[in-house]
């Protein structure tokens, strides 16, 4: 048996809720997968990108004057969310365009908002 926590203030382990957290565990690769994927969502600019995202498709010099930054700066930071499949993009003749990748990334979003918006 393990050694219990020197700061616990319980003098037990309790073995059936911890059996229980552990069968639910998840791989550790897909641990990894989705710290990566919230590393994503560490960096203010890519967070601008995919809010003006949020509600219609963009090209890439539309983001860049919205957001007032360089369109190669722009360019990096789409080519990191197309690669975490956070955006998609659809050509139309020479110009593409940008939108959220499903779904799921809009209720990330929504729910981070909904999160930081709760009173404390």
């Amino acid at each position: 048996m393990r050694e219990i926590a020197p700061n616990c203030k319980e003098e037990k382990l309790h073995p059936a809720q911890m059996e229980h957290a552990g069968a639910c565990m998840p791989p550790e690769e897909e641990l990894f997968a989705l710290a990566d994927l919230y590393k994503i969502f560490g960096d203010s600019t890519r967070i601008k990108i995919l809010y003006v995202l949020y509600e219609t498709e963009l090209c890439v010099c539309d983001i860049a004057a919205l957001l007032g930054m360089q369109i190669s700066a722009i360019s990096h930071q789409l080519r990191i969310l197309k690669q975490a499949r956070l955006v998609k993009f659809r050509r139309a003749g020479k110009t593409v365009y940008y939108s959220l990748a499903d779904d799921h990334i809009h209720s990330i979003l929504a729910q981070g908002m909904e999160h930081i918006s709760e009173e404390k």
